[in-house]
């Protein structure tokens, strides 16, 4: 398994540390070890000059000096003080031919082992020293011992022999080497801390940049790195955000031209110049399918498509555009073009077909509707006929109604009458405010302001029923191209028809968005009653209410007002557990100037 950078950089960090904690405490400790044996050196010494002066002493009395040494009790007192060092083990005086003398220890007239010496140890180098230190070995300091007399050179006695056993030094080696190993450890510690933390300050710009790059593989926008500006990456995180910048325009214009495509009627493909396939959109993969490959293995010899394909590809025709009779029936025109480099090398062929049946449909539909905008004119003009004779009406009800003042029966009749004439009133009204062609301007305008203009009117509406009102939206929203007073009063409609929904309280979710394509999704969210799922598809329909009360037009002008933005409505509800309106509306792609703008706001 690969080790992260940031595992590399401890690791780097705590072998360096580590390293030089091995060196620097191995050197510490030979360095304890040559002091404890330099300082047993010393005691030795002590202790031996200690026992020769004694004997001097001793053997000045002219008696034997063997003899003399043996019954001495000052020096047997001496030779047993030495019992109480922690590293002596033995102290003796030897003749020349290593017979014990004297000794603070087991029985004399024995011959005392041979052990290494001390001086020849300390003289030699730090591995033997460490080396002996750690193996159970006896060492002892050696002085030789002579008679000094008038007459003659001084007599050979022997040696003082003072012995040390490394066993005893090791017996306390924990209390020496103890302070250097927790030490050594706490610098470890210290060292895997610290790469931790320089690891983390060092890596954070790439970190930081590895989770924009992760940003922008999901498909997110406008990516930025904070990453400090007071040395090199300062200049690596401006080129990434314009890079970032570059790449979401690009992007952006990318799924623009995607969605112009996938809405084509017309079916369009690219193909390579080794006939693969690059690129189709919906329209084409009803043809092609949704396989990669050729077009050789996509569609089967003879086939319009791929004969007008393989003649571009061989260069037989540079540009064609014909008329062909499908397999299936009805009539296309096929385009073909070869589509080459700035140096004019081939790279590929693009296809575009186009259902000619289509546009006859298209040209009835434009006719159809050019005869419906008449009618919609005639339609209005009768319902304006209409509302002058209903207001002549009204007026003389009312006349009627102060003449029959002391009748109750007839009252009554004439109260029918003009609750039903000012029915009739509303719904011409309403039919009128439908048909007549507003006068549509439109400008960039900031959604926010929209949304803060109808909430006071929306909170008065929702206290009264315990509705909670909540509004969402990012603090960067762009602007919308937009009506405001139109789009404003369908922001109104939703709302209060969300809080009559909720006679009992609930909450009321308004949440703004940017999505794909250019594209502000606005959703009005409610936990009211709902709509049942056989009255959804009529609930734009003009006079289609399902309250008691209601008119039937406050949905549709609705509806009417986001196709004059050029926008996109749907609904989504569950009976008992709510209803959802999402507005997809269109981003304003100009900039607004500061008039249109205090305006807006």
């Amino acid at each position: 398994m690969p080790l992260s950078i940031k595992t590399k950089q401890v690791a780097g960090v705590t072998l360096i540390v580590g390293l030089s904690v091995i060196v620097l405490t191995g050197w510490y400790l030979s360095w304890l070890v040559r002091i404890r044996l330099e300082e047993t050196s010393l005691r030795a010494k002590l202790l031996a000059d200690a026992i020769y002066r004694r004997s001097e002493a001793v053997v000045a009395t002219g008696k034997d000096p063997i003899e003399a040494l043996k019954a001495d009790e000052g020096l047997r007192n001496i030779l047993e003080a030495s019992l109480y060092d922690d590293f002596i083990v033995y102290a003796a005086i030897v003749d020349p031919a290593g017979q014990i003398v004297a000794i603070n220890l087991g029985p004399t007239d024995q011959p005392l082992p041979p052990a290494g010496d001390l001086d020849e140890l300390l003289k030699g180098s730090t591995y033997a020293q460490i080396q002996a230190f750690f193996n159970p070995t006896m060492l002892e300091r050696r002085r030789a011992l002579f008679l000094v007399t008038g007459e003659g050179p001084p007599r050979d006695l022997g040696f003082i022999r003072v012995g040390m056993s490394t066993v005893l030094f090791q017996s306390h080696a924990s209390d020496l080497f103890r302070a250097p190993f927790l030490t050594a450890v706490a610098v470890l510690i210290g060292a895997i801390v610290f790469g931790i933390v320089f690891a983390q300050l060092l890596l954070r710009p790439i970190h930081v940049i590895r989770s924009g790059l992760a940003r922008l593989g999901r498909g997110e926008l406008d990516v930025s790195v904070d990453l400090p500006r007071d040395n090199d990456f300062g200049d690596l995180g401006e080129s990434f955000k314009a890079v970032t910048a570059r790449l979401a325009a690009d992007r952006t214009e990318l799924a623009g031209q995607q969605a112009t495509l996938a809405h084509l009627e017309d079916s369009v493909a690219l193909f390579g110049p080794d006939g693969r396939l690059l690129f189709a959109n919906p329209a084409m993969r009803t043809v092609l399918g949704n396989e990669q490959g050729s077009i050789s293995t996509l569609l089967p010899a003879g086939h319009p498509y791929r004969t007008a394909v393989e003649d571009a590809l061989d260069g037989r025709v540079e540009e064609e555009s014909t008329v062909v009779e499908m397999p299936q029936g009805g009539e296309r025109l096929v385009s073909s073009r070869a589509v080459a480099d700035a140096a004019g090398r081939p790279m590929g062929v693009m296809l575009v077909t186009r259902n000619l049946a289509y546009l006859t449909e298209v040209e009835s539909t434009i006719s159809y509707s050019r005869k419906l905008a008449a009618l919609g004119r005639l339609t209005a003009g009768v319902a304006h006929e209409i509302k002058n004779p209903l207001n002549a009406t009204m007026i003389h009800l009312e006349l009627l109604k102060m003449q029959l003042a002391d009748q109750s029966d007839a009252l009554d009749h004439v109260g029918v009458i003009a609750a039903q004439v000012r029915r009739l009133d509303e719904v011409v009204q309403g039919f009128l405010k439908f048909t007549r062609p507003e006068d549509l301007r439109l400008r960039p305008v900031p959604l926010v302001s929209l949304l803060d203009s109808v909430l006071p009117v929306i909170r008065a509406e929702a206290g009264k029923h315990n509705i909670d009102v909540r509004v969402e939206y990012p603090p960067d929203l762009p602007e919308v191209s937009a009506d405001p007073s139109l789009l404003e009063q369908a922001f109104l409609n939703l709302a209060l028809n969300a809080c009559q929904a909720m006679p009992t309280g609930g909450r009321l979710r308004i949440a703004a968005s940017v999505k794909a394509g250019r594209r502000i999704e606005v959703r009005f969210e409610d936990t009211g009653v709902g709509i049942a799922p056989e009255q959804l598809p009529r609930i734009f329909d003009l006079y289609f209410t399902t309250k008691p009360q209601g008119s039937g037009i406050g949905l549709s002008l609705v509806y009417r007002t986001v196709q004059l933005h050029d926008g996109e409505i749907s609904v989504e509800s569950v009976p008992g557990r709510g209803t959802t309106f999402r507005l997809l509306l269109r981003q304003a792609t100009e900039i607004p100037t500061p008039a249109a703008a205090s305006a807006a706001s």
